[in-house]
């Protein structure tokens, strides 16, 4: 092992450190040592998602455009062997195994207390051996036909899928994960094999480890599996996306007792990806507006338009950044209306530093929260590999920013004439 290709990065404030190996295919492994814990979480995952459907490989001069749901579909194939079923190799081992396709990325992952080398094996082998026929395309083309028709019924599936197809003209961050019946139909063997040729070259992978283990061991045990390949230059295809909405408020009728609501902010991306501070100055200036100890939210509660369910997040990646908050209320519009006024509100008169210091103290601590799981930290991980980033970046980004600093990034962000509002009402309403 050359020491050169192994970095430790540690922070004293929080007493945590992390490894980071650099692998000569290009596959980053991170790893976080936790011997005071039990458990063990590991993924192997590829920088490819369900936004991904037109691509070329440099050299190539056309690019290829896929069926919407074939990283999906991809990621239930690859557990099909031509010697059975990977969960049956993990049910030896007595690990819990799953794996998931978002936006951005598709992760296969297990967590064990016991018999970890020989789970990480199953992990390390399995990922780079794909296996696709066209009697088993086929089949699955029913299995998945049958789960996207449950997502049509999912209340909080259609409710984030409205509002990205409100906010959203062209990029593909409309699209549900898994794709429609139709599109599926239309995936071969041979598209999923060029996928996987693609995307599941080392150069484009990471493999994230926390828990009981040791780093050295990782390192070893990954050189000793990952097969050498010649490294690919993916070029992905522009977005061509307005700056506009497509529609201000969107509805839909499903089996829920209140109604569900999320409003979404688009902010300006282009086709790259914001940057880390960009999330976490959003992120603040979210918790200081409407955040649990905000004057905003205490009115809100205190008036019924709101519950505990009540809450916000960012979606994020090429060519998408969106502010979302989401909650259930039997008003929504209500609560879209007085969101917007404090936003007005921040922008005239600035976030008062008192509550701005309050409402980073409580998303730092949130922040050192996760480091309570060797689960969130692998998924934290997974964050670092996806952009390119290191574990404790946003804790330091969180523990610099000033009042002032959030106050100039509110005037790049939370457009009320550029948000759209997704609701889902009870059935019988």
């Amino acid at each position: 092992m050359n020491n050169t290709e192994k970095q430790i990065f540690e922070n004293k404030k929080i007493n945590e450190q992390f490894v980071l190996y650099r692998h000569p295919s290009g596959c980053n492994i991170y790893i976080c040592e936790k011997p005071e814990y039990s458990s063990t979480y590991a993924c192997f995952g590829t920088k490819y998602g369900s936004v991904d459907n037109k691509f070329r490989i440099k050299g190539e001069s056309e690019f290829t455009e896929v069926p919407e749901g074939i990283a999906h579909f991809l990621e239930h194939k690859m557990f099909e062997k031509e010697y059975g079923d990977v969960f049956s190799l993990y049910a030896k081992t007595g690990a819990s195994a799953n794996a998931y396709t978002s936006f951005d990325r598709t992760n296969y992952l297990f967590s064990c207390t016991d018999n970890f080398k020989e789970s990480f094996d199953i992990l390390l082998k399995f990922v780079q051996e794909p296996y696709f026929t066209k009697e088993s395309v086929e089949k699955e083309q029913g299995i998945i036909g049958q789960e996207i028709e449950m997502y049509l019924d999912s209340p909080g599936s259609r409710l984030l899928f409205n509002l990205l197809a409100a906010m959203y003209k062209n990029h593909p961050v409309r699209i549900d994960i898994p794709g429609t019946v139709e599109s599926i139909s239309h995936i071969d063997y041979k598209l999923l094999y060029k996928c996987y040729n693609t995307f599941y070259n080392l150069n484009n992978m990471f493999i994230c480890v926390a828990g009981n283990i040791k780093a050295d061991d990782i390192i070893e045990q990954v050189n000793s599996n990952l097969k050498d390949a010649a490294p690919v230059q993916i070029e992905r295809g522009s977005f061509d996306e307005p700056q506009e909405i497509v529609d201000s408020y969107v509805e839909q009728k499903l089996a829920v007792s209140l109604p569900m609501f999320a409003i979404g902010y688009k902010e300006s991306c282009g086709s790259e990806r914001r940057t880390l501070k960009d999330k976490i100055y959003t992120s603040l200036l979210m918790e200081a507006i409407a955040g649990e100890s905000s004057p905003l939210y205490k009115r809100l509660f205190e008036a019924g338009l709101i519950n505990d369910k009540f809450g916000a997040d960012i979606l994020d990646g090429y060519g998408y950044f969106a502010s979302i908050f989401e909650g259930e209320s039997s008003d929504p519009r209500a609560v879209l209306d007085a969101i917007n006024e404090e936003i007005s509100r921040v922008r005239r008169d600035g976030i008062d530093a008192d509550e701005f210091e309050r409402a980073r103290r409580r998303y730092y601590g949130r922040l050192i929260m996760r480091f309570n799981s060797v689960d969130n930290i692998a998924e934290m991980l997974v964050q670092c590999a996806i952009s390119d980033t290191l574990l404790y970046d946003d804790i330091e980004i969180c523990a610099a920013a000033t009042a002032d600093d959030i106050n100039k990034h509110l005037k790049s962000v939370f457009n009320t004439d550029n948000c759209s509002l997704s609701v889902i009402l009870p059935a019988g309403e």
